[in-house]
């Protein structure tokens, strides 16, 4: 057997081994992925236990068999059999890589939900932050003050950690002034045409903070509600269900809405966002997610060289204060069409009416499906750090905003000036004034029915 000490570091990360000490013989069961060199191994505890890997102790345990290795790809090292049965020999550096283990094996995170305190709203009332943890390390901080995203935690292709969408460090920022930061907006998330709409032959006004325009629920929307929250750990995932009753005649909006919000973090890097709903009377829902993303990190700069490809052949054109027109009108052949990979940059400067009305992209896709469930809506690449974000929903279609308002009046977390474009948005929904507009899909409530949506964000690296 050579010594381990001549071997060159391994590049496996997670195996099976099953020590035999009455027999002298250990048993490796497959290669499962690459791994930084020199990270060790995570001792069992017993025969037949997941470990992680490794050091060179694991080097000289693999090599041994070096009829069983046929050649290193990427990284992999690749085996003609699934199982390999090592002399005697290499049981004694296996014991001596459990020994190494047990003083440097590194903490791996498990799947947590932290409850702290977030601080304190003028009238007295505690806000509190849960931070969901997976087993990758990826971390969400979820706040009971707007339902807020107030961070998300993910890698990027190094493995370095970083926050990936905008905010704020403290409740003050939050409360004093935030263009919906994170938060999950509502009773009817986008806009409604001059805050009315006609209902069962009656007319309602909601209230009006964007001109003349109804916007993301108004003056006191659930960005500004305090939620009750309810954290949860169950196999496959970590979350916290979070929820509001919003009362009779809140910002103009016929009948009380019992509205529940559940962020589930799972092992598999996906944030799911599940909404429900009910009522006692007929009203207008349309709940979404508002979380302005940077890929590349909060802060570090815009995000005009995000690659973006979004499912939809057709979009909403708005007029000059952003209201659709009521036409659904073609992507192709206009700065809109995202159905390939496409730098947000990369037309956002064009001549284009509907970009002038913007300021930039402000504009709901009608998103491609073949039924009901979840469908792929888009997926966006940040290539200096290789962080990939993709979304699926039950929403027929998604608003992308480029961040056009953001002028660098917000100085937001770690100090960090958020200036134009240094954050996008991708809202899952449903129409924006689809009350006023009976060509669009309904977003009527009725009493005995229940509102139900789901979102899921992957993240990953390539």
């Amino acid at each position: 057997m050579r010594s381990p000490n001549a071997l060159p570091a391994p590049h496996v990360s997670a195996l099976l081994i099953t020590p035999d000490v009455d027999s002298g013989t250990v048993t490796v069961r497959a290669v499962v992925t690459a791994a930084a060199p020199g990270a060790r191994l995570r001792a069992a505890a017993r025969p037949g236990d997941s470990v992680v890997a490794a050091g060179e102790g694991l080097a000289a345990t693999v090599y041994t068999q070096t009829t069983d290795v046929e050649i290193e790809v990427n990284g992999l090292l690749t085996y003609d059999r699934a199982v390999l049965n090592l002399p005697a020999e290499a049981a004694q550096w296996n014991r001596r890589l459990y020994e190494l283990a047990d003083r440097e094996a590194p903490v791996m995170p498990r799947a947590s939900v932290r409850r702290e305190s977030f601080g304190t709203l003028p009238g007295g009332r505690t806000i509190d932050g849960y931070t969901l943890t997976n087993p990758c390390g990826i971390e969400v901080r979820v706040l009971t003050y707007g339902a807020i995203l107030q961070s998300i935690r993910v890698s990027d292709r190094g493995g370095r950690l970083d926050d990936v969408v905008l905010g704020y460090d403290s409740l003050a920022g939050y409360v004093r002034y935030s263009p919906y930061f994170g938060a999950v907006v509502g009773r009817y998330g986008n806009r409604i045409a001059n805050g009315t709409f006609t209902l069962d032959g009656t007319a309602y006004r909601l209230a009006t903070n964007n001109g003349r325009h109804h916007l993301h629920g108004g003056v006191a929307g659930f960005d500004k509600a305090v939620w009750t929250a309810q954290p949860f750990q169950r196999d496959g995932g970590v979350g916290v269900a979070l929820g509001y009753t919003s009362p009779e005649g809140e910002e103009g909006s016929p009948g009380s809405l019992a509205v529940r919000v559940t962020y589930t973090l799972t092992d598999r890097n996906q944030l799911i966002v599940e909404y429900q709903a009910s009522t006692d009377r007929p009203t207008p829902v349309n709940l979404t997610q508002h979380s302005y993303f940077n890929l590349a990190g909060t802060g570090t700069g815009d995000i005009l060289g995000h690659e973006l490809e979004i499912n939809a052949d057709r979009f909403t054109p708005v007029d000059a204060t952003l209201i659709p027109t009521g036409v659904i009108a073609p992507v192709a052949g206009t700065p809109f069409d995202f159905r390939t990979s496409t730098p947000l940059g990369a037309r956002i400067a064009q001549d284009d009416a509907q970009l002038r009305a913007g300021g930039g992209y402000d504009h709901n896709f009608v998103l491609n499906r073949a039924g009901p469930g979840l469908s792929f809506a888009a997926r966006v690449y940040e290539p200096t750090t290789g962080r990939t974000l993709e979304i699926r929903t039950t929403e027929p279609g998604l608003q992308l905003y480029s961040g056009n308002f953001l002028d660098g009046t917000i100085t937001g977390k770690e100090g960090h000036v958020y200036r134009r474009r240094f954050g996008f948005a991708l809202e899952t929904q449903h129409f924006p004034d689809s009350p006023n507009h009976p060509a669009f899909p309904s977003t009527i409530l009725r009493p005995g029915a229940e509102y139900r949506s789901r979102t899921v964000f992957a993240f990953g690296v390539r």
